[in-house]
């Protein structure tokens, strides 16, 4: 369900999708993420999503304009996962409220993988 912002002279509807690659670029931006995970349905396997495809593995929940995301990540080996979290859910929300004038209420990250270079 799209956000929708009431102003005077009309409606302003901001659709998932675009919340969702607000999250995705905001999320590349943190030190120690790899990129975002899709699951593979047919074997259940998570596979790291190009750049044009972030969106894919991030799901936007938007419910009287309150914000929930849910962010698929593969991270670095080496670094600490609980810092890393905190930084995507800080940087994701900072730029999600700041773009878009829209309060997120709830961003969980699930790490899928951890990937070696």
């Amino acid at each position: 369900m799209p956000a929708i912002i009431n102003k005077e002279l009309g409606n302003i509807v901001i659709e998932d999708s675009v919340i969702a690659n607000i999250a995705g670029i905001s999320a590349m931006e943190s030190y120690g993420i790899v990129g975002m995970a899709s699951k593979n349905a047919t074997d259940g396997i998570f596979e790291l999503l190009r750049f044009e495809n972030l969106s894919k593995g991030i799901v936007v929940n938007t419910e009287n304009n309150e914000i929930n995301i849910e962010l698929h990540v593969i991270l670095e080996y080496g670094v600490k996962v609980s810092t890393v979290g905190e930084n995507i859910i800080e940087r994701v929300k900072f730029n999600i409220e700041n773009l878009t004038g829209l309060s997120v209420d709830n961003i969980e990250v699930l790490v899928e993988g951890i990937r070696l270079k």
